[in-house]
């Protein structure tokens, strides 16, 4: 009678039929399942050890690798370059650029898919222009995902009026989204950065950490001094006795 348990082409051909049973698991082949369960078992517990570590570090490290490691540290170092370069895509800015009007299409109509695009029109010599420069400058430092812009007005749209000045216009994928248009809009020289964030953030340009309007903060303040500085009903009668 033939062996069920033979390694014969036949054998194959009726188990895959369904006609003999599996293939009965000879020590040999336990041993094995064992020895590749502990493999595997060894490298996640080697990208658990390194998983903390930069890809500078890994590659100072390497030394100390032995050859079963390598493959579980070469997944896990893919999976870290592939998010540092996710991270560099979306922190590619950091800085306000200057663009004149040739630049207009490139910069802002084709700035890329999901890309926010604050651009300022300003003038030397107008002080709060120089002010909100100085604020965009701060901002794109903490927002490096934002595009920050800047152009003297008249070289990107021609015959801008100063009296606009300063302007901001907020654009995404190249479609505008928001514009803030002169002087009063902004409050003048006394403009806080916060305050200038908060309403970006309202236009979706940026996502602020900031949890209400700094302005209202400053006019709450303001009201509760005027109201304090009022005579009250007990003074005003104190006064006419």
């Amino acid at each position: 009678m033939q062996d069920p348990n033979a390694d014969t082409e036949w054998n194959d051909i009726l188990r895959k039929k369904g006609i003999l049973p599996p293939k009965e698991k000879t020590q040999d082949d336990v041993d094995e399942d064992a020895l590749e369960q502990q493999i595997l078992l060894q490298q996640e517990s080697v990208v658990k050890t390194y998983e903390s570590m930069t890809l500078d570090q890994l590659d100072e490290n390497e030394d100390d690798f032995s050859e079963e490691d390598e493959a579980a540290i070469e997944i896990y170092r893919q999976k870290r370059l592939a998010e540092w370069k996710a991270t560099q895509i979306k922190n590619c800015f950091g800085e306000v650029v200057e663009i004149s009007g040739q630049d207009y299409i490139k910069e802002v109509n084709k700035a890329g898919e999901g890309i926010w695009v604050v651009l300022h029109l300003y003038k030397q010599g107008i002080p709060l222009c120089t002010l909100i420069n100085q604020h965009l400058s701060e901002m794109a430092r903490k927002f490096p995902q934002t595009k920050f812009l800047k152009s003297i007005s008249t070289t990107c749209i021609p015959n801008y009026p100063d009296h606009n000045l300063p302007t901001i216009f907020v654009y995404h994928e190249g479609e505008m989204k928001a514009q803030y248009i002169g002087p009063l809009v902004f409050g003048g020289m006394n403009l806080k950065v916060e305050e200038l964030e908060w309403r970006l953030s309202e236009s979706g340009a940026v996502k602020t950490d900031l949890e209400e309007n700094p302005k209202k903060q400053i006019e709450d303040k303001l009201m509760s001094s005027i109201r304090s500085t009022l005579p009250t009903q007990k003074d005003s009668d104190s006064e006419e006795d």
